[in-house]
């Protein structure tokens, strides 16, 4: 007992020296294990924290979250609009092929305009009308019809595409480009020289008998250089869709009526053990081509639509009574299995003919083809808007337009013009349009089978400004906008205005025709024509 209380009494003495040396030199520490150490108070810190775990809090206010505002908007038309612009042998644009760059782009400008102006939403641009470009590529020569010398640049220089799709794209309007996949050189192009294609890939190319040099689509070098300058300008321009005309196999009058100089490929093939007969082999060329050529553009581009242009009629006899030329037989392009395999995102059969006679009838072709569309693709008919002139045929165009709408289904109506020239060279067609069923704008129809990210919905902001309502609307997805639709509710009547994707801001008046402005509400459309969730204002 004595020598522990001597060990405690000696242990309480060191801590009391220790601690009466705490304002000189530090001396080395001892790590007795068998001596408690105390701790010292943390610094002072304010009171208020000190007894936070000690004072019963009251409980911060909850801000509420704004309620959204639910409102009961209208449907918004949907209508695919469109026209080709014919660029081989100067059709349609550049009206001349040595005009400057200015006035190529005037050109341009005139015709967005007036497109936009007419309620049209896409154009169907040509862009490489003979293996060669409308564009900046390394892979073909620049266009006899843009410049008068194949293989030279506009000069000052631009490139024709960028600008097409910027001034499509300010204006709301889609742009698709229009390729003839193996057509070589035309007949309307000057001569050939050592900067086409037909000269630079022989092997690949046959002269017909009336001036037209056409790649064999049966060469597997075809379809490699074919499907390389697709995806060149799939990867490098920010188009909205590919398109194909109805050019294949070429018609048998381009080679003086004979048949289609492929013996070599055609031979080759059977020496490999092919045993498909010669018309087999070549729609099994054309089937793969196309097959792949979708397939590719999704895997770089899912957005980017892919659409074909065929000769209006399949066969003979489908349906019923329809005679004509056969695109199966003659082009060896069977359309209809493209369809039914769902391998285009929208098909555009030339239904160049009007609802009578029976024998061709615009009618009950597209009946026909919408019965073959199994994969419930986009099917939007091109019409022969410049066929003829006059009243009756005005009619026939616009009774096209409204049989078009009666037999697609619901939110898939659309037509394409042939072409531009039969509109803007035409102005009682373009007044019967634009006063009849073009009276109001359109979106174009969803793609439902094309994946997309879902938009968000905007933001609106409103700021009184007299008898005006300033309004404005932003995104955080901007990039992914293409268009938007305003909606304004004037004393319980909703109406609505599809607007370019530049626009963000609009006043309007507070009251229009003795009713006062009730609500505004915005949504955003993707470039695949989704809509975001819309949001509403309250008129206070």
């Amino acid at each position: 007992m004595k020598r522990s209380l001597l060990f405690l009494t000696t242990a309480l003495f060191l801590l009391s020296s220790c601690s009466s040396k705490k304002n000189k030199k530090q001396e080395p520490v001892n790590t007795n294990t068998n001596v408690e150490i105390v701790k010292k108070d943390p610094p002072s810190v304010p009171k208020r924290e000190r007894m936070k775990n000690t004072i019963e809090t009251k409980e911060q206010p909850t801000v509420e979250k704004k309620k959204d505002i639910v409102v009961d908007l209208p449907p918004v038309a949907r209508e695919f609009r469109a026209a080709w612009v014919a660029s081989v042998a100067n059709i349609n644009w550049p009206s001349k092929n040595n005009l400057s760059t200015a006035e190529q782009q005037q050109e341009a400008i005139g015709i967005l305009d007036f497109l936009k102006t007419n309620n049209f939403n896409a154009v169907i641009f040509q862009v490489r009308p003979s293996a060669d470009a409308f564009y900046k590529s390394d892979l073909e020569p620049w266009s006899y019809f843009l410049t008068g010398t194949e293989g030279q640049a506009p000069s000052p220089y631009y490139d024709p595409l960028d600008f097409w799709v910027e001034q499509a794209h300010k204006r709301g309007i889609e742009l698709h480009v229009w390729l003839n996949p193996y057509r070589a050189h035309h007949t309307a192009g000057g001569a050939v020289t050592s900067a086409s294609m037909a000269r630079k890939m022989p092997e690949s190319v046959v002269k017909l008998k009336q001036g037209y040099y056409w790649f064999d689509p049966s060469k597997q070098s075809t379809q490699e250089h074919a499907a390389r300058v697709v995806m060149d300008i799939v990867k490098r321009y920010d188009i909205d869709g590919v398109h194909f005309d109805d050019y294949f196999y070429p018609y048998a009058e381009y080679n003086g009526g004979q048949d289609f100089p492929d013996s070599e490929s055609y031979n080759e093939f059977k020496r490999n053990g092919g045993t498909l007969s010669r018309g087999d082999f070549r729609r099994n060329s054309v089937n793969t081509f196309i097959e792949r050529i979708y397939k590719d553009i999704k895997r770089e581009k899912n957005f980017v639509k892919f659409g074909i242009s065929p000769f209006g009629i399949w066969k003979p006899g489908y349906p019923a009574g329809i005679q004509g030329s056969s695109q199966y037989d003659m082009l060896y392009a069977d359309a209809k299995l493209w369809l039914n395999k769902g391998w285009i995102d929208y098909f555009a059969p030339q239904l160049y003919w009007p609802i009578q006679p029976a024998k061709q009838s615009y009618t009950a072709l597209l009946k026909w083809w919408e019965s073959e569309n199994t994969m419930g693709r986009h099917l939007w008919p091109g019409i022969n808007t410049v066929g003829r002139r006059g009243p009756e045929y005005v009619q026939e165009i616009v009774n096209q337009v409204a049989a078009a709408r009666n037999i697609l289904p619901d939110n898939r109506d659309g037509v394409i013009h042939w072409s531009l020239a039969g509109l803007t060279k035409n102005p009682a067609m373009t007044q019967a349009l634009v006063e009849g069923p073009y009276r109001s704008k359109a979106l174009v129809p969803p793609s439902p089978w094309l994946n997309a990210n879902p938009l968000l919905k905007p933001t609106l902001l409103l700021t009184p400004q007299g008898n005006n309502m300033f309004l404005k609307w932003q995104h955080q997805q901007i990039d992914q906008v293409a268009r938007w639709v305003l909606y304004l509710n004037y004393g319980g009547e909703w109406k609505y205005e599809i607007l370019e994707p530049g626009v963000t801001t609009k006043d309007v008046p507070t009251t229009l025709n003795n009713k006062k402005l009730q609500y505004v509400a915005v949504k955003a459309i993707d470039r695949l024509s989704n809509e975001s969730p819309y949001i509403a204002e309250k008129i206070k």
